[in-house]
């Protein structure tokens, strides 16, 4: 199978590299930019992209780049900080700019390029998305500036044999229009990658996997109800039967009726091995005045942890593995994703993990983005209504709720989110939208109903677009719908008094505000 090799030096976009190659039927793997050099020879790469980072290339004690990697006789493009390092490496110029940009802009042609061949719209021009404090100030030798905007004269690179590229701006960004073009341009046509990834390959693969994982041993999964829980137990399900055991678990932070839904849809629709587990008491008690949003992630996991070993350990077949739904956006928002990445938050499902928890992990998502899980769960004959679900974080409520927890609170938020739900519903806009939820603020303000004054609390409601959950933008919810929703929040949860509506995009805001 042809593979495309993405080395990290820390950029928050860097899955999106792998994601976007994978949209092309081409399998990529995302590992540290110190990889060694055997190493990537071992992996046998058809081509290799570096990726953006926080780092300065002109700075010291940053990332580098081994320069043998540009010599294994491979295609190699660099993206921002990896085009940076390139020019270092090979006797180019890199400085400050002298006007940074971050955002939309739109490159012009400047000499005939593979790279960015049947990009250019009826103008000559295309939409690219930049983030940068540096530019390159002058092409290696045997280079050629392929690429510019109106401030940055160098936007993208190549060289004269038509194996080393590098853009400035960011192609693996939905913002970048024609990003999809220049990837497809880089992998099938420069790098002659074959189209063999498929969730078809992915299923063929993961089972078997499992099956030598688990052998003749047994399985927890802890069911939310959730896409990515829902598709993993019906995976593991395929590949081991019996031997798998969901357990459900109310920790007090769900939606409104969860419980009973998810064990509605899961016993009597799925037929899998539950066990519903009420411990929202327990839950709650651990995190009765909590506020700090990392505290509640860690809280919300080691409790998890609690729960499904107790549970454990009253099955009848005792149980080896934990198994969760696990994807990769978890894992780059957790931690330092095997390189240098910069921590955004931590999830329940990798960060709450103790070092000695008893279980082995079952991750058979973990290298899937949200979208990939969604077509595995057709190609495995999930219907709609469950593999539609839009996205809820695994601590739930808990950071919807930006500040202390409290259950009054908690109820405030889940009467306010089942009304928005209903409403996004109804008008048609559930699966136009990657997420639509409440948020509760700490905040009261003055308003008046009727003759009196009232002093309550705000609720944020945020909906967006998205095709993976690494970027996104607001949706524009029609002016009809969000005036509905408000007014039935206000007047009918008592306690709220106020609604407002969440504009930001990812980057540079988080889709979740916690």
């Amino acid at each position: 199978m042809d593979k495309i090799l993405v080395l990290d030096f820390g950029s928050q976009t860097t899955q999106l590299i792998a994601r976007r190659i994978r949209e092309l039927n081409v399998y990529s793997e995302i590992h540290p930019f110190n990889m060694s050099v055997e190493k990537v020879k071992e992996f046998g790469p058809k081509g290799i992209i570096l990726s953006g980072s926080p780092a300065r290339v002109i700075e010291h004690d940053v990332p580098r780049l081994d320069d043998k990697i540009l010599n294994l006789g491979v295609p190699v493009m660099g993206i921002c900080y990896g085009m940076q390092e390139i020019a270092r490496i090979l006797d180019g110029e890199i400085s400050a700019a002298g006007t940074r940009e971050y955002g939309f802009a739109n490159i012009k042609p400047h000499k005939k390029s593979k790279l960015l061949d049947g990009t250019a719209d009826a103008t000559g021009d295309a939409t690219v998305w930049m983030s940068h404090n540096d530019v390159v100030s002058k092409v290696p030798p045997m280079f050629f500036v392929s690429s510019l905007t109106k401030d940055c004269p160098i936007a993208s690179m190549e060289d004269e044999r038509g194996q080393i590229f590098g853009t400035q701006f960011h192609p693996e960004v939905t913002h970048t229009k024609v990003g999809k073009k220049i990837l497809e341009n880089f992998v099938l046509n420069i790098c002659k990658c074959k189209k063999s990834w498929t969730m078809k390959s992915f299923i063929d693969n993961e089972i078997e996997r499992i099956k030598k994982m688990v052998g003749s041993d047994h399985v927890i999964l802890g069911l939310s109800g959730g896409v990515d829980s829902s598709v993993a137990a019906m995976l593991i399900h395929k590949a081991i039967g019996d031997q798998l055991t969901c357990i459900f678990v109310d920790n007090g932070v769900l939606r409104k009726n969860e419980a009973v839904k998810v064990e509605k849809m899961f016993k009597e629709h799925f037929q899998l091995n539950l066990i519903c587990i009420d411990a929202s008491d327990r839950f709650l008690k651990k995190l009765e005045g909590v506020s700090d949003p990392e505290k509640k992630r860690k809280v919300i996991g080691a409790e998890f942890i609690g729960v499904f070993e107790d549970a454990s350990a009253k099955l009848k077949n005792k149980a080896k593995f934990l198994a969760q739904g696990t994807l990769y956006p978890d894992v780059i928002e957790s931690v330092s994703f095997r390189g240098p990445s910069c921590m955004i938050k931590s999830h329940h499902n990798v960060g709450g993990l103790p070092a000695k928890m008893g279980l082995k992990l079952l991750e058979p998502l973990r290298e899937l983005f949200k979208d990939e899980v969604r077509e595995l769960g057709r190609e495995l004959g999930m219907p709609e209504e469950a593999i539609n679900r839009q996205p809820f974080p695994g601590p739930g409520l808990a950071v919807r709720l930006i500040g202390a927890i409290t259950k009054k609170d908690l109820d405030l938020l889940r009467e306010a989110d089942d009304i928005l739900v209903q409403e996004i519903k109804d008008a048609g806009w559930y699966n136009k939208v990657w997420q639509s939820f409440c948020i509760l603020l700490p905040i009261q303000t003055v308003g008046v109903m009727g003759d009196e004054r009232t002093y309550e609390r705000v609720v944020a409601i945020r909906a967006v677009h998205s095709q993976d959950g690494m970027s996104a933008d607001w949706a524009d919810l029609p002016n009809d719908l969000l005036r509905k929703i408000s007014n039935r929040i206000i007047n009918g949860v008592k306690g709220i008094n106020r609604v407002v509506y969440d504009i930001s995009s990812k980057p540079p805001s988080t889709i979740e505000w916690e």
